[in-house]
């Protein structure tokens, strides 16, 4: 938990850097570690971040969500309380001049068939109906032990190799979607804990973001049009 909220003020004094200048903040998935809304109570913990995207709000930033595999239960709150835009899937947006398909990245290229089964039943109605049925003092132990279990059964080099062939599989992706959709600018991808930008000749910029454990890495769009990675170390 110590660990959790020293990240979690880390976040926070990010985004204070960032307030008075961003235009927007696009958030692209697996931001919190497990989030479940129930109709009318929301899980314990990140209030500081909760809190600063208010303020971000309030001043005038527009916030963009685009779930991941850990917060995919996001549903209304965040955007009825902060005007917040909750978008699923890939999604094709425009900002400064710029068509940018921004995702997670866990729904777009070739994934293994039991990974796009889980992946279904989060997302269906009904499944989400049932699981919501069943008592938080079950769900919410069974989902974030299953959560660290998956981050931390794999060896880091295990896991580098992992996310070098989802990094290869989504350059593929963008590749393809490129080809029928040739008025996007670029390709700005969460999932995977790699922060690069990807730029070969003939396809657009395919940006990874990292993470935000260890690499603390995120993306700029200046008024330029131009694309920058960076990392945070305060």
């Amino acid at each position: 938990m110590a660990d959790g909220q020293d990240r979690e003020r880390r976040v926070c004094r990010f985004l204070d850097s960032i307030k008075d200048d961003a235009a927007e903040l696009y958030l692209l998935g697996d931001i919190l570690d497990y989030w479940y809304e129930y109709k009318y109570v929301v899980p314990r913990g990140y209030i500081r971040f909760l809190g600063k995207l208010a303020e971000l709000s309030d001043a005038g930033v527009r916030l963009t969500w685009v779930t991941g595999n850990h917060d995919v239960w996001l549903f209304d709150y965040l955007r009825d309380q902060l005007g917040m835009t909750v978008l699923n899937g890939h999604t094709v947006v425009e900002t400064q001049g710029r068509r940018i398909l921004i995702a997670h990245g866990d729904d777009v290229g070739v994934q293994p068939a039991m990974y796009r089964f889980t992946r279904w039943c989060f997302y269906n109605k009904v499944c989400q109906w049932l699981y919501a049925g069943i008592h938080p003092r079950w769900t919410y132990p069974i989902a974030t032990g299953w959560s660290n279990e998956n981050r931390t059964r794999r060896d880091p080099q295990q896991q580098q190799a992992i996310s070098e062939r989802a990094a290869g599989r989504l350059v593929d992706f963008s590749r393809k979607f490129g080809r029928e959709h040739p008025d996007v600018d670029a390709y700005v991808y969460g999932h995977i804990h790699i922060a690069r930008i990807h730029d070969e000749g003939g396809l657009p910029p395919v940006i990874f973001l990292g993470e935000w454990i260890s690499l603390c890495s995120y993306v700029v769009l200046d008024a330029s049009g131009r694309f920058e990675l960076k990392f945070f170390n305060q």
